[in-house]
């Protein structure tokens, strides 16, 4: 007669029971046992790259647009720890380097082998650490390269070893790839869109880190990771509005739960034309049943609500939002031209609509409305400016000088209003009609009021103001009195299904509207 009891080494699920309990044990007493002997606090590195990159447009990201910081100036970057010194006091904080860019064209392996070998040797510079707050955006594109994130951590997890903590933070429109999710303990995302808790977020992250540190728990049991296949834009994912407020808004609830540490829900990017590009839900902890529960309840809500993203604000062709501006009685009224967001990775310099508005007979005399155009890229028109003087008259081409697939440089002849003199990229309003053209000598988005003030534009009495946004910043949000956003062409162009994808995985959502019903599996990352 067989034995009815199975012995503790022959049953597959005791066995992997087991094991994970000697990795908890392992890691708990490694950290636990090295903060005991040094008796001292954690010490704990800061290394990062962060950008978000179009493969659909011409530019690329070279190394002058990076600005990489170095030790105690890392430090300083972070707003939480000017503001709460007992987090600071938490650890003996070693930074190496973070090096961030405004979004645009796909890096260059030159800039990309530069950026990642410097943050190398200057965190080799701070070894030994126990934990390493890993600060990226997720959406970086590289040429030659896929999957650059999952590439950096590895050669990261390489140089600090395998029981360093590591803890990540990222934006919700970045890519979690299985080797990114492999190489990281603890992963968290912004919930917020715009996103106004970038900082928050990432003092989740530092303090989940510090957290299990401390306590000497370490590494978290379990991490479960769920593919979604659903690729929609920032514009349609904002957390202002439903669906998108509700969605993010249950994480609350399992992060709460005993036993999860973290939930994140991740849009990924939809102008870059990768395999990694889905959605991904992934929550962390050590209960493995509410880990798993978690993960699942919100990759299912994600899908249920798939159908429901609309854009956040009225959309239709630049013609029809031009005619609702020109006949609204509220100002400033905000248009956003969104193919060309520069904050979503645009060139900047698309001179399509600005041709447009140029062309529109409403604005060829100074008694139209007053419209302000920000901004396009012109340092002829610059120099012109500046040789002419305030008062001065230019005529010059701006625009186009990387992105000229849809309409070519475009002549500014008109009166210089202001010039400011603004270090590598001076700014100058240049008037054509009613319209005040802002022309810069290189990319410059305009997310902030005081953007304007300085050009001494008062933006609040403008009639129209035209920013090369998708949704708007918190700030020009709570400025504007009415808004709408219009479908322009750009290498951020919001028609998703008009793209030319080639790399997606298929099926996925909205390419391929008629999909079956995806699985949703819950996948544990060893």
């Amino acid at each position: 007669m067989p034995a009815l009891r199975t012995s503790w080494n022959q049953n597959p699920n005791l066995i992997h029971m087991n094991r994970t309990l000697k990795l908890i044990l392992i890691s708990g007493l490694a950290a636990l046992c090295a903060a005991c002997t040094r008796g001292t606090k954690p010490r704990v590195a800061i290394v990062g790259i962060g950008i978000e990159c179009s493969t659909f447009s011409p530019a690329r990201t070279t190394l002058d647009m990076f600005r990489p910081i170095y030790g105690d100036d890392i430090l300083k970057s972070y707003p939480f720890f000017r503001e709460d010194s007992a987090l600071l006091n938490r650890a003996e904080w070693r930074p190496a380097m973070l090096a961030w860019a405004t979004p645009g064209g796909m890096v260059t392996r030159e800039c990309y082998d530069t950026l990642v070998n410097r943050s190398l040797r200057a965190l080799k510079e701070q070894l030994p650490v126990d934990g390493l707050f890993f600060d990226i955006h997720g959406a970086m594109s590289v040429e030659g390269l896929d999957d650059p994130e999952g590439d950096y951590i590895t050669k990261v997890r390489e140089v600090v070893g395998d029981d360093v903590l590591i803890s990540t933070s990222m934006d919700p429109h970045g890519c979690v790839s299985h080797r990114l999710a492999e190489n990281t303990d603890l992963i968290t995302a912004y919930r917020m869109a715009p996103h106004t808790d970038r900082y928050i977020s990432r003092k989740r992250a530092i303090v989940n880190l510090l957290d299990r540190l401390e306590s000497g728990k370490g590494k978290p049991a379990y991490k479960a990771w769920v593919k979604v296949p659903i690729l929609l834009p920032g514009e349609k994912t904002s957390t202002r509005v439903e669906p998108g407020k509700s969605l993010y808004a249950a994480i609350e609830p399992i992060e709460a739960q005993e036993g999860v540490i973290d939930a994140a829900i991740w849009m990924s990017y939809p102008w870059a034309d990768e395999p990694r590009n889905h959605g991904v839900v992934m929550v962390t902890g050590d209960d493995k049943a509410q880990v798993e529960a978690g993960a699942k309840s919100l990759a299912e809500h994600f899908w249920s609500v798939r159908n429901d993203f609309e854009f956040v604000a009225p959309t239709a062709s630049l013609d029809e939002v031009l005619g609702h501006a020109l006949k609204s009685k509220v100002k400033p009224y905000f248009i956003s031209d969104m193919g060309d967001n520069p904050t979503a990775g645009g060139a900047g310099d698309v001179t399509w609509t600005l041709n447009e508005l140029l062309k529109r007979k409403e604005f060829s005399k100074a008694s139209g409305k007053r419209l302000i155009y920000a901004s396009i890229p012109g340092p002829e028109v610059v120099a012109a400016a500046k040789k002419a003087g305030v008062g001065g008259t230019v005529d010059a081409m701006a625009g186009a000088m990387t992105d000229n697939r849809y309409c070519g440089p475009v002549r500014i002849h008109g009166r210089v209003e202001k010039i400011l003199e603004n270090g590598s990229n001076d700014w100058v309003v240049v008037r054509v009609g009613s319209m005040q053209v802002i022309v810069t000598e290189s990319r410059q988005p305009f997310h902030y009021e005081r953007d304007f003030d300085r050009l001494d534009l008062k933006p609040r009495e403008a009639d129209i103001i035209v920013v090369k946004l998708g949704y708007l910043t918190e700030e020009l949000y709570e400025m504007q009195a009415d808004w709408m956003m219009a479908h322009t062409r750009g290498g951020v162009d919001q028609e998703l299904t008009q793209l030319p994808y080639k790399r997606l995985e298929r099926p996925i959502f909205p390419l391929d509207p008629d999909m079956p019903a995806p699985a949703l599996d819950v996948v544990f990352i060893e």
